[in-house]
């Protein structure tokens, strides 16, 4: 047996092993006496049939056996010698494969980058003050009873932070968008809808709410609307300068509720006092939470920026196919068309890979680290995620060991995913921490 490694890139290698013709040959005799014990022939005892029989009988399965038994022994071996530390298999090769005849079989490896780990203990982190100040407090109570607000009609022209019902039919050009768009009728015409005058939040018709402003029941205007250069919810709109005509149908202020017991009582508490300690807990929780979050990024953006190395291109490659997915899932359920991905798809995928390939070299160093402080999946993690998931998901936790117990590759996923969070806590709790004014 002769075995040799060449270099591709520094993480791609092609493993050449070559196998004697006596090596080929005992792997040709161990398949045909393997089906010979396994084959009932009419006549014979089992494992009494002759040879010749049962390569005439079971020439093909012999063959394709016999040729898999090759290239297997072929691979252990040339693992066992190279030392390679294998990421994935990309081809296997096979020239030949004859039972008196020595055979070639080149496999195409993806390996593990070999690299050295930067100190990471002390990564700088920067964090906020956890505690609530009295206006953050208010915000929050005044946020609490805006949603309890109640909406009367308001005999008088319309101000910030009412909401008139309203209807409009929208142009560019003197074309109608509903002819422009013709599937998204919403941006062309419609009989009657909600839009808070001057709100925060962005309505259907990008910055329509600013020119809804001292207009009563009645009132019509006509409104200039320039929609983004980037536009993916309409492409057909992007960029465009769109006139709508709008008619104010009815005027509805915002009315607070008081802050009574009745408040107190819907929001669990049973003063003000007590409302504020409430509130003032509940934004020091945000606040650890919005800090540990912020370390997290931070540890794993500086020990990406304190080591370079090649990464494999299969696993940059399926990484990227998950972005993709991801975000095409995600803008689906947004309302983004089909085509739009089509049209940029150039751009996505490039944005993908550039992602993606963080992703993986985020994911090998963790790795890695892990590995060195000697972090291990316990089965107290297992049940916690699948606890956690049960619950989010509303799937029994009996239903979803019994899916991960036929999934081992879901299985071995999760695992990685949480010895890859342990290594981040791990670098969090090794981090020094600055607080920011």
């Amino acid at each position: 047996m002769n075995i040799s490694v060449q270099d591709q890139t520094l993480t791609r290698k092609n493993l050449v092993v070559t196998l004697d013709p006596s090596e080929v040959a005992a792997e040709h005799a161990a398949t045909v006496a393997e089906f010979s014990r396994m084959a009932r022939i009419p006549g014979f005892r089992p494992g009494k049939a002759p040879a010749d029989m049962i390569a005439k009988r079971f020439g093909k399965d012999i063959a394709d056996e016999f040729k898999q038994k090759v290239i297997a022994k072929a691979y252990r071996a040339g693992l066992a010698e190279s030392k390679l530390d294998v990421i994935q298999l990309i081809d296997a090769t096979p020239g030949e494969i004859a039972a008196d005849k020595p055979v070639e079989i080149r496999f195409v490896l993806d390996i593990r980058p070999d690299f050295a780990l930067p100190d990471y203990a002390g990564l700088p982190t920067e964090i906020g003050s956890i505690e609530a100040t009295d206006s953050e407090v208010e915000q929050v109570i005044e946020q609490m009873r805006g949603e309890r607000a109640d909406f009367k009609v308001a005999e008088r022209p319309s101000q910030k932070g009412d909401f008139v019902k309203l209807s409009y039919e929208g142009t560019v050009d003197g074309k109608p968008v509903l002819e422009i768009a013709p599937d998204k009728q919403i941006y062309g015409k419609v009989p009657q809808t909600w839009e808070e005058v001057e709100g925060s939040q962005e309505g259907v018709i990008p910055g329509l709410g600013k020119f809804l402003g001292g207009l009563k029941t009645g009132d019509k205007r006509d409104v200039e609307i320039e929609f983004p250069t980037d536009f993916p919810l309409v492409p057909a709109l992007a960029g465009a300068k769109a006139s709508y005509a709008v008619e104010i149908l009815e005027v509805r202020e915002r009315v607070l509720p008081p802050l009574d017991e009745a408040f107190f009582q819907a929001h669990q508490a049973d003063s003000m006092e007590t409302l504020r300690s409430s509130v003032r807990n509940n934004l020091k929780m945000q606040k650890e939470y919005q800090n540990k979050t912020a370390q997290r990024r931070q540890v794993t953006d500086a020990i990406l920026s304190k080591v370079d190395f090649e990464v494999p291109v299969s696993l940059v490659e399926a990484e990227t196919q998950n972005v993709l997915r991801q975000f095409i899932e995600e803008n689906m359920r947004r309302g983004v068309a089909q085509e739009q991905f089509e049209k940029d798809k150039k751009e996505l995928y490039e944005g993908a890979r550039r992602s993606a390939t963080t992703r993986v070299k985020t994911q090998l160093i963790l790795s890695k680290i892990a590995e060195k402080e000697g972090l291990q999946v316990t089965e107290g993690d297992i049940n916690a995620f699948i606890y956690r998931e049960s619950m989010r998901g509303g799937t029994s936790a009996d239903k979803l060991v019994k899916q991960l117990t036929k999934d081992r590759d879901q299985l071995r996923a999760i695992q990685q995913n949480i010895i890859f969070d342990k290594a981040v806590e791990f670098l969090v709790s090794k981090a020094t921490v600055t607080t920011k004014a």
